[in-house]
C-alpha cells in the first residue's frame, strides 16, 4: 500500500483502489487537485495496473471544494486562473487515465467532487450517495459541461441552477450509474466491474477508453471513421492476435498489453 498526504493507493490484483482520505469530508484544495493529478499520472503508466477504483474514506465521498483552502490559495492575480485550471486538470486526469475507471461512490458528492465521479468511466453508489452542484449558493458556477453529458436538458439546469442533490436511486433509475447497492456492498460491486476490466487487454482497452473520449464529441460520420481507424491500428496489435488466436483454439486469452 502506498500512502500519500490525503490519498491512498493500494493495488492488487492488478487493480488500483485510489481513496480520498482528506478529514473530515473530503474537501478539495489546490493540494488535493495536484496530488490527484499525479496520481493518475502515475496509474497510467504503471503496467501492473489494468483498471482503478476512485472512492473515499468515511460518509461523505467529498463535499466539493474547500472553501477556506481556496480563499488561501486565490489572493494574487492570476491565483484564480492557476486554480481553476489545477481542478481541470484533475478531472482531465481521471477521464485520459489510460486504465479504466470505476468510481465507488459511498456518500455525497457535491460540486467539484460531483466532477470527480463524473469523468470516471463506470459509475456505482451506496443507496446513500446522491450527487449535487451547490455552486449557485456560495457564489461560484461550474458543472454545466457535467450535468448535461449525463441528464436531461431541464434536469440538468435543474441541479445547476437550484443545487438540488439527486439520491442514488434516482441516478439509477435514469442510467447514470451501473449499481445502487448497500453501504456493505459498494466495493465488492465496484471490484467485481475493476477486475472484469482488468481481464481484457490493456491494449484493446487504452484504444477502446481513447476512442470514447474522443467520438463523444464529434458528428457521427467522422466518430463511426475514427472507431474503423482505431479497430485498424488494434488489429496490427500482439494482443489482437493473441485474442483472435484464444478464440479460434477456444481458451482463455494471455495478454501482455504489447
Amino acid at each position: 500500500m502506498e500512502v500519500k498526504n490525503s490519498i491512498r493507493v493500494e493495488i492488487d490484483q492488478m487493480v488500483a483502489t485510489v481513496t480520498l482520505d482528506i478529514a473530515p469530508v473530503n474537501a478539495l484544495g489546490l493540494d488535493n487537485y495536484q496530488e490527484l493529478t499525479r496520481t493518475f499520472d502515475r496509474l497510467s503508466d504503471n503496467a501492473a495496473v489494468r483498471a482503478v477504483i476512485l472512492t473515499a474514506a468515511g460518509k461523505v465521498f467529498s463535499a466539493g471544494v474547500d472553501m477556506k483552502k481556496r480563499g488561501q490559495a486565490v489572493k494574487d492575480e492570476g491565483d484564480t486562473w492557476s486554480y481553476l485550471r489545477a481542478a481541470r486538470e484533475t478531472f482531465y486526469a481521471i477521464r485520459e487515465c489510460r486504465k479504466p475507471v470505476v468510481a465507488a461512490i459511498n456518500g455525497v458528492a457535491l460540486g467539484a467532487g460531483f466532477g470527480l465521479v463524473a469523468h470516471c468511466d463506470i459509475l456505482v453508489a451506496s443507496e446513500k450517495a446522491s450527487v449535487g452542484l451547490p455552486e449557485i449558493d456560495i457564489g461560484l458556477m461550474g458543472g454545466g459541461t457535467v450535468v448535461q453529458s449525463m441528464f436531461s436538458p431541464s434536469t440538468a439546469r435543474r441541479m445547476l441552477f437550484t443545487g438540488y442533490r439527486m439520491p442514488a436511486s434516482e441516478l439509477y433509475r435514469l442510467g447514470v450509474v451501473e449499481a445502487c447497492v448497500p453501504p456493505e456492498k459498494l466495493m465488492e460491486t465496484a471490484m467485481g466491474f475493476a477486475r472484469e476490466l482488468a481481464s481484457k487487454s490493456p491494449t484493446a482497452m487504452r484504444y477502446a477508453k481513447q476512442t470514447m473520449n474522443t467520438i463523444s464529441e464529434m458528428p457521427a460520420r467522422e466518430s463511426y471513421r475514427f472507431e474503423q481507424n482505431m479497430t485498424a491500428e488494434l488489429s496490427r496489435t500482439a494482443d489482437a492476435r493473441e485474442a483472435v488466436l484464444a478464440f479460434t483454439e477456444k481458451r482463455a486469452p494471455n495478454f501482455t498489453g504489447s
